[in-house]
């Protein structure tokens, strides 16, 4: 067996691998795909499986059967929305648990966040519909956003009377602070236009049939880029955002890296390539 033989057995979320790319599906159409324990469960699952299997993680393009290993995932949801947030019964359980029975939700709800947020492919929202709450938690732990016009994304907590915490840090590192304030503070929705300018979202497209057509270009110009390049720089961002030293530190930090990926076999090859004016071994033919 090879480490791509089988994905997990699931429910509540499909999910479909073709050569290096992997596309997620929240299938729950019936509840707009609102987030249950189970659903949750079923996606923090995926993205272990996923991460586990990508380029990133294994340092290499493929298995010794020549099965390509990950380098994008793709996150979207079946029917009209992407996902209405947490489902109904889960938030009616949450008023009758105890503090310990609470917090054991939360720390799942922080996993699958941050299984999102640090997953080593790049990943892709294909959104439509609406985004709200854990929905758009979700949204803002992508690294790329493709919407359609109709959109509409909320921190909708405020409107029950509790916040934004769990999906605050990957709210706020994408907004910002003080949009992340006013939007939890707002609670309300805002539409395709503001989730654009605010930077929740990098794309529009008109309806879900350009949503596909959009992705695939997106996925296109990523291949192109070095897997391992992609999946450091997310280790660079973090850095960055948790830097407590000096500015020396800093830029020595930064020198350090850029020798280690320089003298790393894929910046070797990268390097090589272009000096031999040929495609890198990463790029498709």
């Amino acid at each position: 067996m090879t480490l791509m033989d089988t994905p997990p057995s699931t429910e509540l979320v499909s999910i479909v691998i073709e050569d290096s790319g992997c596309h997620i599906k929240l299938d729950r159409e019936d509840k707009f795909n609102a987030l249950n324990i189970q659903m949750i469960t079923e996606l923090c699952t995926l993205f272990d499986w996923t991460s586990e299997r990508s380029v990133g993680t294994q340092g290499t393009l493929a298995d010794a059967n020549g099965t390509p290993y990950l380098r994008t995932l793709v996150l979207s949801g079946a029917g009209r929305h992407f996902c209405a947030g947490a489902d109904i019964n889960m938030m009616r359980d949450a008023g009758a648990n105890t503090p310990e029975e609470n917090r054991i939700d939360s720390e799942r709800l922080d996993r699958l966040f941050n299984g999102l947020w640090a997953h080593p492919c790049f990943t892709v929202g294909a959104i439509q519909g609406v985004a709200l709450g854990g929905g758009a938690g979700l949204v803002a732990c992508l690294d790329h956003v493709i919407a359609t016009s109709n959109v509409k994304i909320a921190l909708s907590e405020g409107k029950l009377g509790i916040l934004p915490a769990v999906i605050g840090p990957y709210v706020y590192r994408r907004l910002g602070s003080a949009c992340f304030r006013r939007l939890a503070m707002q609670a309300s929705r805002i539409g395709s236009e503001e989730a654009l300018r605010t930077g929740f979202i990098e794309a529009v497209v008109d309806g879900v049939d350009d949503l596909s057509q959009a992705v695939d270009l997106l996925i296109d110009e990523v291949l192109t880029t070095g897997p391992q390049a992609v999946t450091l720089a997310k280790e660079l961002t973090l850095q960055f955002d948790r830097w407590n030293g000096t500015d020396e530190e800093l830029r020595e930090y930064t020198l350090d890296f850029t020798s280690r990926m320089r003298g790393s076999s894929e910046g070797q090859e990268g390097l090589s390539s272009f000096l031999d004016k040929r495609a890198a071994n990463w790029k498709k033919e």
